[in-house]
Parts: structure tokens; C-alpha cells; sequence
């Protein structure tokens, strides 16, 4: 919640705190953990109720529409025979990719010029310097 936020930002937050409400903040930050709890025990009763009333174990995550197709109504054959055909695409497409990752690193090894490379056969030649271009100044 406050990863962006570093100290000297959070202990300004606080003694602002305790300025604006003084010798009232212990009663404020009581008043605001008493409204947590009470939202929580809320949010508890709402998904007891629903678990109630349609007669299965719901949690809140199962209320997502996709969660909850894929809990009540696909049985487990159902769900493998979807997966199938996209487990084994995700199986090439990953296979292909690491194989280029693959290459990619023998490339870049290869076109290292910070490590000495394996003796060549013939020596290289120093590559000449191109030549110098006329300038503007020049030719007036």
C-alpha cells in the first residue's frame, strides 16, 4: 500500500495526523479498525448467505463469472478436453521460444568483442579509416 511512499514521507503523514486530530487520534484510528472488522464480518455474512442459498461452498473469488463455470457447471473432463488443444500450443510455442533464446545467446557469445575470440586461421586485417568528407566551409 505504501511502496511508494519512503519514510521521511510516511513520519510527515503521521505528525500531520497527530496535528489535525491531537489527543483524539488513538480514538480515530479505534473508530477505523472497528469499521474493517465491521466491513469484513459483512462481507463474511454476504458470502455465508450465498453459499446458503444456492447449497455449494462459495468463496469470493468464485463469484468471477469464469471461476464459477469452471467450479459448478464443467466437470473435470470437460475442463481437460478444453486445456488440451491450448496445453499442447503452449507446449510448441515454448519449446520454439527457448530454442530462439537458445540461438540467440550463441549469436551474442559469438559477437562478444569483450572475450578474446577462439584463434582464427588467417590474422585480420585493421580495417582502413573512411576518408574525410569535404565540408561546406571547404568548397566556400
Amino acid at each position: 500500500m505504501f511502496e511508494n511512499l519512503n519514510w521521511w514521507e510516511i513520519g510527515v503523514l503521521l505528525l500531520l495526523a497527530l496535528l489535525i486530530f491531537g489527543d483524539r487520534l488513538p480514538n480515530v484510528i479505534n473508530d477505523g479498525l472497528r469499521m474493517v472488522r465491521n466491513l469484513r464480518n459483512m462481507a463474511r455474512n454476504a458470502t455465508g448467505d450465498l453459499s446458503r442459498e444456492l447449497g455449494t461452498d462459495i468463496q469470493l473469488e468464485d463469484l468471477h463469472p469464469k471461476a464459477f463455470i469452471r467450479k459448478h457447471l464443467l466437470s473435470e473432463d470437460d475442463e481437460q478436453a478444453i486445456r488440451k488443444p491450448l496445453q499442447s500450443m503452449y507446449d510448441n510455442l515454448r519449446s520454439d521460444v527457448t530454442g530462439v533464446h537458445d540461438e540467440l545467446k550463441d549469436v551474442a557469445r559469438a559477437a562478444d568483442l569483450r572475450t578474446p575470440s577462439v584463434a582464427t586461421s588467417t590474422p585480420t586485417a585493421t580495417p582502413t579509416p573512411p576518408a574525410p568528407r569535404p565540408s561546406y566551409d571547404d568548397a566556400t
